[in-house]
């Protein structure tokens, strides 16, 4: 018997690691078009429909019978799992694969990561490393769900347009807001979205992001780090990494590209940091 980790479409971590795990897609909608989230639309692809769009796309989460027909697959070959899902408070995944669970008690396992994007692929890649110290399902989920409060997400956005266009912000804050060339910085807290705090260009922005890491205690290198980014390029987290070597290791930063779900509200050119604290 061995055990599988299952992961929904928002966990965004560098393929090695998506590959071995099962990944249940999300459902992005442009308009009257209907994509699964990295399957039928790649990340990049998304970006570029999402800069075409005069309206933000919508998504959805997979049914139960989605993460069902998943299950069945890994209990047929004898198999467990630990469902790690984005957070119940920004997506009802958690709950469509609570009840596909039900129906196999004993064998899979769902923990909410209470994060999203790259914040749940540190906790998927911990995850990983408990399978491959021989952790069974159980062990790995109750470990995973103390381990999730140490994790940290935190985020710069290049622009205020998309969350304007998602009515989070009026378009007088965000007319002002791009006069002044605003940088919101945002975090992941609790599993929610909160404002940490806004600043003067890119450059301050890095600062203040900087700033946010050691608040939230400071990066443990020992464990997984992940930076990611939105759009089609990564020009900005690279020289945003350059700038800054104090973010650095031992070993080189690894980055990704964000998925859909963050990416929609966030736009393109943002850039983010996800670990685990000191």
């Amino acid at each position: 018997m061995s055990v599988q980790i299952i992961l929904d479409s928002t966990a965004d971590t560098i393929p090695a690691l998506r590959g071995r795990c099962t990944i249940v897609p999300l459902t992005v909608h442009f308009g009257d078009h209907e994509y699964l989230d990295g399957i039928s639309m790649t990340h990049c692809e998304f970006y570029e429909k999402l800069v075409e769009s005069r309206d933000l796309p919508t998504t959805s989460q997979p049914t139960p019978d989605a993460f069902a027909q998943e299950f069945q697959k890994i209990v047929d070959a004898g198999d467990q799992a630990v469902v790690l899902t984005i957070s119940s408070k920004l997506s009802g995944t958690y709950q469509s694969a609570t009840i596909a669970a039900m129906d196999f008690p004993g064998s899979i396992y769902v923990v909410d990561t209470r994060s999203v994007t790259i914040g749940a692929g540190i906790l998927a890649e911990l995850a990983l490393q408990m399978v491959n110290k021989g952790m069974s399902a159980e062990d790995i989920a109750c470990a995973i769900s103390k381990e999730r409060e140490n994790v940290r997400l935190v985020a710069m956005l290049d622009t205020l347009e998309y969350l304007k266009k998602g009515g989070r912000i009026s378009k007088t804050v965000a007319f002002a807001g791009e006069l002044l060339s605003i940088k919101p910085i945002i975090s992941i807290q609790e599993g929610e979205i909160h404002m940490l705090g806004k600043a003067r260009g890119t450059r301050q922005a890095g600062v203040q992001l900087i700033s946010q890491i050691e608040a939230a205690g400071g990066i443990d290198h020992s464990r997984p780090v992940m930076m990611g980014y939105t759009g089609v390029s990564d020009t900005l987290l690279n020289k945003f990494i350059e700038e800054h070597p104090e973010l650095q290791g031992d070993l080189p930063l690894r980055s990704t590209i964000i998925g859909s779900v963050i990416g929609t509200h966030a736009g393109p050119g943002a850039f983010a940091a996800a670990f685990f604290t000191k």
